[in-house]
């Protein structure tokens, strides 16, 4: 306990310095822009006043943590708040990293907690109305809820021969991280048109603007396109078989017979009951005490099964079974022959996409402002540490600095709290407990099985003797497997023996034997099910 007292604040104290030396990383021309959240963000964020978005943001600290952030305070609501940034973004040249932390404090079932980097008011926003039509040139970040699991990477970008913005998503994106702790989240666009998605600064996602196979749709168009004005003409026939025009329904062809008919050659089971019904009163049932037939109506007895008809083949009038009617032919229908005037399936003729263009380089929209826009079920969603730098060393650094310290004070009281829930136990020590517990229940450990439980308890509760536990035990299986085995050995002439000598006392001995059995076998046996016993015996 105290070492890991100690290691935790010697990682609050490494915090206490990384705080210090972000402050002098964030004087660096490589950062674009950066947040801590160290101080309230009223005055700098701005929220919107929409009247959709009425969720709380507050500004507090990171649980278990003197850090500060920008809390998600309270679930299902829609929540929207921006910032401008002192300079706008270019992405049109070099090397542009976009990151961020976001903590799930109470889990994360259903909700967002990703990063609108939105394009300048010049494009029609307004920050006191920010809302999901705001246009933005990135959208990035977790979104779980039902079946979605995944983080966005979204960028909207303008064909110049339409003039539209289009949303191209990441296709296969990499799942959001499913635990409580606090995780980093990284998106780097590289001036060769390749991006990389990162989650911890570990990398799960390679893809290049020029791929058609990474965005769905493809940032570079199709160079043709079905002609919209294209139709069909009237005599176009795509029947790949046609029914046989020359084909006759032959004329012993019934399309009335039935599909089933009854089996004219079964009988009647002996012992059929024709007057037993399937089902009657239970005899034991009582009308209840507190009964009003004028307001309950009259009151009839619930009802069981026969028992008569458990030892008869069937109660009730007895039918002959049905069976599949051997001249059924159902519906005639003509035999289908290849389609002579066949053409194929019809689709309008390519022509060149007036639409198409291609590009070395994406056409982005700077940014101007980041906004965090999101619906989420889940309160305790923490943002923190948002970043745009032009330098990948420089967004490792912050992940080394803010991110690393916190993550792993995190963990190591997720551990502490998983070992206590497990009693102290890992997940493989546990398993292993498990099953030696199960091997303790063995019968043949007899009057070693009181030791054996003894030991356990205490192992678990030691973590020490764990490894003593397994050996012992196995040693104590061995030793009582070998005895029975010796013993057995010892005793088996003697036995034999007996037997020989005494054939007729032993087949009394046996039956008296069997015979007490099976009378407290039929004392355990239910009382009220008599047939079951009477068939045992027969």
């Amino acid at each position: 306990m105290e070492e890991r007292n100690r290691r935790i604040w010697t990682q609050y104290a490494l915090l206490l310095l990384a705080s210090f030396f972000v402050s002098q990383l964030c004087a660096s021309s490589d950062v674009k822009f950066y947040d801590s959240f160290d101080k309230a963000f009223d005055g700098r964020w701005i929220v919107s006043e929409k009247e959709d978005y009425n969720g709380v943001w507050k500004h507090v600290k990171s649980e278990g943590h003197e850090d500060h952030g920008l809390l998600v305070s309270e679930k299902a609501r829609k929540y929207a708040i921006v910032k401008e940034l002192d300079d706008v973004v270019d992405l049109k040249d070099g090397t542009v990293v976009l990151q961020y932390e976001v903590r799930f404090q109470e889990g994360l079932e259903c909700g967002g907690a990703y990063l609108k980097y939105l394009r300048p008011q010049e494009a029609g926003w307004i920050p006191k109305e920010f809302n999901n039509e705001s246009p933005y040139t990135i959208m990035f970040g977790p979104d779980r809820c039902g079946a979605t699991n995944k983080v966005h990477f979204i960028l909207k970008h303008k064909n110049p021969k339409s003039g539209e913005y289009i949303e191209h998503h990441l296709k296969f994106p990499p799942s959001v991280p499913s635990d409580k702790l606090t995780h980093v989240y990284t998106a780097v666009l590289k001036p060769d048109n390749e991006v990389l998605i990162l989650i911890d600064g570990e990398e799960k996602k390679k893809v290049n603007f020029l791929s058609d196979d990474d965005f769905e749709p493809p940032l570079i168009p199709a160079k043709t396109i079905p002609d919209p004005d294209d139709k069909k003409p009237e005599d176009w026939d795509e029947r790949a078989k046609i029914p046989d025009p020359d084909a006759k329904k032959p004329d012993d062809w019934d399309e009335d017979a039935p599909m089933e008919i009854e089996d004219e050659d079964a009988e009647k089971p002996e012992g059929w009951l024709d007057d037993e019904p399937e089902e009657i009163d239970d005899p034991e049932a009582t009308k209840p005490e507190d009964w009003v037939d004028e307001e309950d109506g009259e009151w009839e007895a619930p009802k069981i099964d026969n028992p008569k008809c458990e030892e008869a083949p069937g109660c009730g009038e007895w039918k002959r079974p049905m069976k599949s009617n051997p001249a059924y032919k159902g519906k005639w229908h003509a035999p289908l022959i290849d389609n002579p005037n066949y053409k194929g399936v019809w689709k309008p003729r390519d022509i060149p996409n007036p639409n198409y263009f291609e590009f070395d380089r994406p056409n982005f929209e700077p940014i101007a402002a980041i906004g965090i826009e999101i619906w989420t079920m889940q309160d305790g969603i923490l943002f923190d540490n948002i970043m745009i730098a032009s330098d990948e060393k420089v967004a490792e650094t912050y992940r080394t600095t803010t991110w690393k310290p916190k993550f792993d004070v995190e963990r190591e009281k997720q551990k502490a709290e998983e070992a206590a829930i497990s009693g102290g136990l890992n997940g493989f020590q546990k398993m292993v407990f498990d099953l030696l517990y199960k091997v303790a229940g063995i019968p043949f450990l007899g009057e070693h099985k009181s030791k054996v439980l003894d030991f356990l308890e205490k192992a678990e509760k030691q973590s020490d003797l764990i490894v003593g536990a397994v050996i012992s035990i196995i040693i104590i299986i061995f030793t009582v497997v070998l005895l029975l085995i010796l013993g057995g050995k010892k005793q088996q002439p003697a036995t034999t023996t007996g037997v020989a000598k005494k054939s007729d006392g032993a087949e009394t001995s046996s039956s008296n034997s069997q015979g007490a059995t099976e009378k407290k076998e039929e004392q355990n046996e239910d009382a009220t099910a008599p047939r079951r016993r009477a068939r045992r015996e027969n």
